[in-house]
């Protein structure tokens, strides 16, 4: 009997084992599967882009729409924006241009003189400054400048679904529809994008002087901002101005008379103020995409800079065009100097390259940041150029 019980517990302890091994196979493989499925994922990811995203950039799409404001002596500073949106991105563009009417005739003069491989790849309006008649004069020397514009843009564009406004001391450093492939992220409730106004509450502006309510620990930076302009139109917003819910149109007005005396930054705070309100409506972008001399002027603060380069480059204060910060002002000089059609490597980035090596300010020690993701933008337009060359005979 005793014989019979040990065959049987051999028996079983073999086919135990024999289940074991060919479970821990069936693991083994679907692991591997899986490994395989998620890996281009895991490149799309490492690239700052969904896999929707990348798809984007090969299928045929509606142009992306860029909005900007350009007032007073901002013409130049403009076009080398538009510039180096159209020199880094692979689909079609539309600008939106709205400025002083002195200062029309230089744009189209100027956007109309590129070559033509790059002036086919985008169209443009250009339009008078307009706010609402009873406070034009308040709403035109808000802050900057004309700055205010964008606030109503919704209101203006009524025919654009979708709209990237960005200041005029913007620089795109990889291509713009990146930053557009974030409307597809927007969930059910938010109507735009934004960046923190800064990454360290230590030396943030909102938290520590701000007289008005503002978005989340440190505010949010305007320079940069994707919006459904569709969904703003139609939005109820949340507010501290009535008992109920207002429309874009409704609301703007009433705010700038509570808070105009609390404000400092203009409609950058009366944004601030509607987004307090109203936290779900807005998502947030990471601050390689609005790098600003606050990002590395105490110190390297935007750690996804340091990882993947400056998506976007902001030079407000006015870096571009004074010595106190030579990295940015580097960069725009490059891409302001390049003739479109030369070669950029030789002619844009490794001259950049040169002149980073001299700067040894804190913006300057994480010179790496401004021309990593820059270095694939060069290398792709690169490419682009050996494709559109005719072939030798």
């Amino acid at each position: 009997m005793r014989r019979y019980l040990r065959v049987l517990f051999v028996c079983t302890l073999l086919v135990f084992c024999s289940l074991l091994y060919i479970f821990n196979q069936l693991v083994s493989s679907l692991e591997r599967a899986d490994h395989r499925e998620r890996a281009p994922r895991t490149r799309a990811a490492d690239t700052g882009l969904s896999e929707r995203a990348q798809d984007d950039r090969s299928a045929p799409q509606d142009p992306v729409q860029l909005a900007v404001v350009a007032c007073g002596s901002r013409l130049e500073e403009t076009l080398v924006m538009l510039k180096s949106a159209v020199l880094f991105s692979h689909r079609h563009l539309c600008f939106h241009i709205f400025s002083e009417d002195h200062l029309h005739a230089g744009f189209r003069q100027e956007l109309e003189s590129w070559p033509q491989r790059f002036r086919s790849t985008f169209s443009y309006s250009v339009y008078p400054i307009v706010f609402p008649s009873e406070n034009a004069r308040e709403w035109k020397r808000l802050f900057k400048p004309c700055a205010s514009q964008r606030l109503f843009l919704p209101l203006l564009l009524k025919q654009v679904d979708s709209v990237l406004y960005v200041d005029t001391d913007v620089l795109f450093l990889r291509p713009l529809e990146d930053v557009w492939s974030f409307l597809s992220r927007f969930n059910s409730s938010q109507v735009a994008a934004m960046s923190p106004e800064h990454e360290e509450p230590r030396i943030g502006w909102y938290n520590r002087f701000a007289r008005h309510p503002y978005y989340g620990q440190t505010g949010v930076n305007s320079g940069v901002m994707l919006m459904n302009m569709t969904r703003i139109r139609h939005t109820l917003f949340k507010n501290d101005l009535a008992a109920v819910d207002l429309k874009w149109a409704d609301l703007l007005m009433p705010l700038l008379h509570k808070y105009k005396l609390n404000i400092t930054w203009g409609d950058q705070d009366l944004l601030n103020i509607i987004f307090h309100y109203n936290p779900e409506s807005l998502l947030l972008m990471e601050c390689l995409w609005n790098y600003r001399p606050d990002h590395c002027i105490y110190g390297s603060n935007c750690i996804s800079a340091e990882h993947s380069g400056v998506y976007i480059l902001h030079g407000n204060r006015g870096v571009y065009h004074d010595d106190k910060q030579p990295a940015f002002r580097a960069v725009y000089d490059a891409i302001k100097q390049f003739p479109l059609d030369g070669d950029p490597l030789r002619g844009l980035l490794l001259p950049l390259e040169e002149k980073l090596k001299s700067d040894h300010s804190y913006c300057g020690r994480s010179r790496l940041v401004f021309t990593k993701r820059l270095r694939q933008s060069v290398t792709e337009l690169q490419e682009e150029q050996e494709r559109s060359r005719p072939a030798e005979v």
